[in-house]
């Protein structure tokens, strides 16, 4: 059987998932597990350099894994754990550490960031988690790892770990190389068509968990355009609200955008936009009843997470051990 390349991401589990990121990414990574060998994992050691409710976190762990699951990543094709249920992650951190520059971390944009946003904890591991992020990396040696814009540098400072790392040891870790996804559906907020749909403004995002009624109402009230003509018609330039709108139901339904004009032709945004609420509760009903259900099947959860994480444990100590022998650490 020939081996599958390596694909690994970790995601954190700070805030309920939406429609952006399913259409955008989470609707294709289960065509992926036939052609990688994926690791996907909950990043719920990154999430605490912001401050967390303890019980929040832990609940959105396992919704976050649940959601997941229903959304066609399968437990037998995937590797799906916790990352602070693998030890291996914070151990291979420290070591890299050792081997990041300090000029290297203060150059990333996501430390300016976010010591903008949380100027009363500043702390050292919003400083250094890009070490961390190096180990979960390096730990599976895959050979891709997928990434959005904002994650380019993280990737970009792992290759410089390896060649620092790899330079004095010999080869120990392999080149991670960035992928860049097949790009899905840009989903823009329903209430701001001029940015991405985010969870940070809850009247413009749609919720996969969401109630149909609470979806359905917040399509209602979608901004369209400020004009007169009341025209279903594909023109991002002029009327980005209603193109945001053919976007989703395109996505949603597969039409393109000259037969959506055409099913609605003449008819207006009061007939449209709730046919658009109706296609998304659609499809994101049987994702919200499957994952409530594996979410009220709690031993079928935690045999998942388990099972995921023994998996990564095996696969990381194999590194860890490699990397403990060659800077001298005394075997145990």
């Amino acid at each position: 059987m020939e081996n599958k390349k390596v694909m690994l991401s970790g995601i954190q589990p700070s805030g309920d998932l939406h429609l952006g990121n399913y259409l955008g990414a989470i609707k294709n990574w289960a065509a992926r597990a036939e052609e990688f060998d994926c690791y996907y994992f909950m990043a719920d050691m990154h999430t605490i350099t912001v401050r967390q409710n303890p019980a929040d976190l832990r609940r959105r762990t396992l919704e976050q894994l649940a959601q997941y699951i229903a959304c066609g990543l399968d437990p037998e094709k995937n590797t799906l754990f916790i990352q602070s249920h693998v030890p291996a992650h914070a151990e291979l951190g420290w070591v890299l550490n050792c081997y990041t520059m300090f000029g290297e971390l203060s150059r990333m944009t996501q430390f300016k960031d976010k010591s903008a946003k949380h100027k009363d904890n500043i702390n050292g591991g919003l400083f250094t988690y890009p070490a961390l992020m190096a180990a979960d990396i390096l730990l599976y040696q895959p050979d891709f790892v997928p990434v959005g814009e904002d994650q380019k540098q993280h990737v970009e400072l792992t290759r410089n770990i390896v060649q620092r790392f790899n330079g004095i040891y010999g080869d120990v870790f392999k080149m991670p190389e960035p992928y860049i996804p097949k790009a899905g559906a840009r989903v823009m907020g329903l209430t701001t068509p001029d940015s991405k749909m985010s969870k940070s403004i809850p009247e413009g995002c749609v919720f996969l968990m969401e109630k149909p009624e609470d979806i359905q109402r917040k399509f209602k009230r979608a901004i369209t355009d400020s004009d007169t003509e009341n025209c279903v018609r594909y023109d991002p330039q002029n009327k980005p609200g209603v193109a945001n709108l053919m976007n989703i139901y395109s996505a949603v339904t597969g039409k393109s955008f000259e037969e959506i004009e055409q099913e609605f032709a003449g008819q207006g945004y009061g007939k449209f936009k709730p046919a658009v609420g109706d296609a998304v509760v659609e499809v994101l009903r049987p994702i919200r009843e499957e994952a409530q259900r594996i979410l009220a099947d709690k031993a079928y959860l935690e045999k998942v997470y388990t099972e995921g994480a023994q998996k990564a444990s095996y696969v990381a100590g194999k590194t860890l051990r490699k990397v403990y022998k060659k800077i001298g650490f005394v075997a145990r």
